[in-house]
């Protein structure tokens, strides 16, 4: 039988009388076991060393195995040891085994060694172990944190937003996530509920009686709380405004803050079952960053909201008006904006119906989109304005092109407009026009009977020049006959077979030609239409255009 000494005392023998292995000596020569100094080079292994017989006895212990593996000592069956893992390992005859001992995670690998005898070498990995886990914890808050920031980055609606908000933290934060967002001006605050297992997140709304039971929640929607409040000691009746009927009673809510740039957008409740584990500090941690990447995206989605509500006023002061109707006249007109998103731009029509007959604009910015649009919306205003104290076209264009170039330097610089100004008067035989010129393209004049023909005007456009000229000119509508005013977003627009040539003033004339005699409305759309078919989906110029038509007497 093999025994096991210690310090100086001689290593072990086997049964077989023969060291179970040896140590390499400095002059080449092995180094028996039982010497002293391979002895205390495997005590100062940094991993425990068993050796075993061929009968699968314990034959040498080294100190770390005796500190790591207390219950095995030499003469020790490894088969029938308290270790349940590396019995295993060695009735089944593998090659390394995992335990948890004593709190502690242990690897082993097995060698052999002659003589039908095993040495198991058991490394102490409890901290390999801890750093692996810390790595893959943190990769998973970092993967979290990366999809909660994309899929925030893509809600620019306030509900859209508290919805994603709520379903991204469960489960992966709480069991269960309340967004609470308090409108301005409102005396209850909004909420939104994910509850895990529920089919979608619910809405509704919660007085100031919330607030007075959770610590923490008036203070983070009223912005002074700065950091997650931890409530502990959760009474499920303080929250049972805003869990699920059927919710198991709470065992921990974290309130955080969600601010934004400008102040605090709402709070998040993180709320936990009593069975899970609470809130330690990492958790509290990536909470924290959380509601802040959910408070910015609130933040920026009610900023978006307030912006397309703007947008969606200023789109409907600015679009082309509905036609008043006029006795004895047909009017219609046609718009194309060049910008697909506001279908606002920089050609605008205008008709002011007086007893008379009416008055009647078109003109063309510079400029597109909604740079254009705004010079657009004070051009229209002010003839809004003007032609209450004047509806001559000469002397009108003149007062409009000192209202737009006394504006500030910085509202007038490099704007300006060109411009047709007319007035139109019915007579017992047709329709009497005057037309004021600002620089822009002549309308054309088509008859009953097909044919075509500009109506020089001239002019320079409006508010360019503080003494800029204008002309003006006078035409007679037959009844059929039609004035057609546009815009050079028609001529000009490019496309047709080789997408490059413009659609050019003598297609215009063709195509008006050919619809002689139909109503305005039928012809504007027409136009349109040929116009659209030539562009081909390209990109375009803003267009407008205005036919005014002398009714036939019933």
């Amino acid at each position: 039988m093999s025994t096991t000494r210690r310090g100086g005392d001689a290593g072990p023998v086997s049964d077989e009388g023969q060291t179970p292995h040896s140590v390499q000596q400095p002059t080449g020569g092995p180094l028996p076991a039982d010497s002293p100094l391979a002895r205390e080079l495997l005590d100062g292994l940094g991993e425990a060393v068993l050796t075993t017989d061929s009968a699968g006895r314990v034959t040498l212990v080294n100190a770390m195995a005796a500190e790591l593996l207390p219950e095995i000592a030499a003469g020790t069956g490894l088969p029938g040891c308290p270790i349940a893992p590396l019995a295993r390992a060695v009735t089944d005859g593998a090659e390394h085994f995992d335990a948890e001992h004593r709190g502690r995670q242990l690897r082993g690998y097995r060698r052999q060694l002659a003589g039908n005898r095993y040495a198991w070498y058991v490394r102490d990995v409890t901290e390999e172990h801890a750093r692996a886990d810390a790595l893959l914890a943190e990769r998973s808050r970092t993967a979290f944190l990366a999809q909660a920031g994309s899929r925030l980055g893509l809600s620019l609606h306030r509900d859209q937003t508290l919805r994603v908000t709520t379903t991204l933290a469960v489960p992966y934060l709480a069991d269960a996530a309340v967004a609470l967002h308090r409108a301005p001006a409102e005396p209850y605050t909004r909420w939104t509920r994910y509850a895990e297992g529920a089919p979608a997140p619910v809405t509704g709304r919660v007085g100031p009686e919330l607030s007075a039971v959770v610590p923490g929640l008036a203070e983070a929607l009223d912005g002074t709380l700065a950091e997650p409040c931890l409530w502990r000691d959760v009474t499920s009746d303080g929250l049972a405004s805003v869990l699920p009927p059927d919710f198991d009673p709470p065992g921990a809510v974290l309130v955080c803050p969600m601010r934004g740039a400008g102040g605090p957008a709402g709070a998040l409740l993180l709320i936990r079952r009593s069975g899970r584990a609470g809130f330690d500090p990492r958790d509290v941690e990536l909470a924290r960053e959380f509601a802040a990447r959910a408070g910015a995206a609130l933040a920026t989605a009610e900023l978006y909201g307030e912006q397309a509500h703007l947008a969606r006023v200023l789109q409907t002061s600015l679009l082309p008006p509905e036609l008043p109707t006029v006795p004895g006249v047909s009017i219609a007109g046609g718009y194309r904006s060049a910008g697909d998103t506001l279908r606002i731009g920089g050609d605008f029509y205008e008709v002011f119906p007086h007893p008379r007959g009416a008055l009647f604009a078109l003109g063309d910015v510079c400029g597109k989109g909604v740079g254009a649009a705004v010079l657009t919306g004070r051009v229209r205003q002010s003839l809004q304005t003007l032609r209450l104290v004047e509806q001559r076209p000469l002397e009108l264009i003149h007062l409009l092109n000192r209202a737009l170039f006394d504006a500030p330097e910085a509202a007038r610089r490099s704007q300006f407009t060109t411009l047709l100004l007319g007035s139109l008067e019915r007579g017992p035989a047709g329709v009497d026009i005057r037309i004021a010129g600002g620089g822009h393209p002549a309308p054309l004049l088509v008859t009953a009977s097909g044919s075509v023909t500009p109506v020089p005007v001239g002019g320079m456009p409006v508010g360019a020049l503080a003494d800029a000229r204008f002309a003006e000119t006078r035409v007679h509508l037959d009844p059929g006959d039609l004035l057609l005013a546009y815009t050079d977003g028609v001529t000009e627009a490019h496309g047709g077979p080789i997408d490059v040539e413009m659609f050019g003033e003598h297609r215009l004339r063709a195509a008006l030609a050919s619809a002689a005699g139909l109503p305005p409305a039928v012809l504007v759309d027409r136009l349109l239409q040929l116009v659209d078919e030539w562009l081909g989906g390209q990109a375009h110029d803003d267009i407008a255009m205005l036919a005014v038509c002398a009714s036939t007497p019933t």
